[in-house]
């Protein structure tokens, strides 16, 4: 059975890709920072019959990534599909959102070390195996900020940008050995406008991008009328 791990898992987006995977015969490896919610998740995949597990972990500490994607091994063996798209709900301290105009290193700093970094530290936990079996997916999701122009996100959208960046130079490379990465950028309020900005809608995007193999990028936009 092939297995998806779902890095900043949650009741939205996060647990509506574990419910489409899920219904295409994946096992679910649920990564957030609490244990309790990514068990909640889990308890409520089975209730439709998606075998899932929840794994906590935090982005901005290898320490902890390293041990919960060895204990992921460990339930499900290797990891064949990795989606992250962590999200800061509630912002720590230095980690404030900022306009461009005040916008500074300082600012920028911590969104690059949560997204960037964040996702360095992540792949690098499944890429190298996917390599040597020629085989595998990886799916990072950012905001629509990181393709067009979303003013007062000036912080978030520089670090979510640099993320972009480096997955549209990694999708050729690792094409070469079989492997398959891509960006998802969402200009969307998931959740409170039309249907299409519902997570189940969007989350299927990622099951075409998986089947297809072929774009680099996906830009999913649903947002109302100005």
């Amino acid at each position: 059975m092939p297995t998806i791990a779902i890095v900043g898992a949650g009741p939205g987006l996060g647990l509506s890709i574990a419910k489409v995977f899920g219904a295409q015969g994946f096992s679910v490896a649920l990564v957030a920072r609490t244990q309790s919610k990514v068990d909640d998740l889990a308890a409520l995949l089975a209730e439709q019959g998606v075998e899932a597990a929840g794994f906590a972990a935090d982005i901005l500490d290898v320490g902890s990534i390293e041990a919960a994607f060895g204990r992921i091994v460990d339930r499900f063996g290797d990891v064949d599909v990795l989606e992250f798209s962590p999200a800061p709900h509630t912002p720590g301290p230095g980690t404030e959102m900022t306009d461009v105009l005040a916008t500074t290193p300082e600012s920028v700093q911590p969104q690059v070390d949560f997204y960037l970094y964040g996702a360095l530290r992540v792949a690098r936990q499944v890429l190298p195996a996917m390599l040597d079996r020629g085989a595998g997916t990886l799916l990072f999701t950012t905001g629509g900020g990181s393709v067009s122009p979303v003013p007062m996100m000036g912080n978030v959208n520089a670090a979510a940008a640099a993320l972009r960046n480096w997955i549209l130079n990694l999708h050729p490379v690792v094409a070469e050995r079989g492997v398959y990465a891509a960006h998802v950028a969402i200009s969307a309020w998931i959740g409170s406008g039309p249907p299409e900005a519902e997570p189940d809608a969007i989350a299927r995007t990622y099951w075409d991008l998986y089947e297809q193999r072929t774009e680099a990028e996906r830009h999913y936009v649903a947002l109302p009328p100005a």
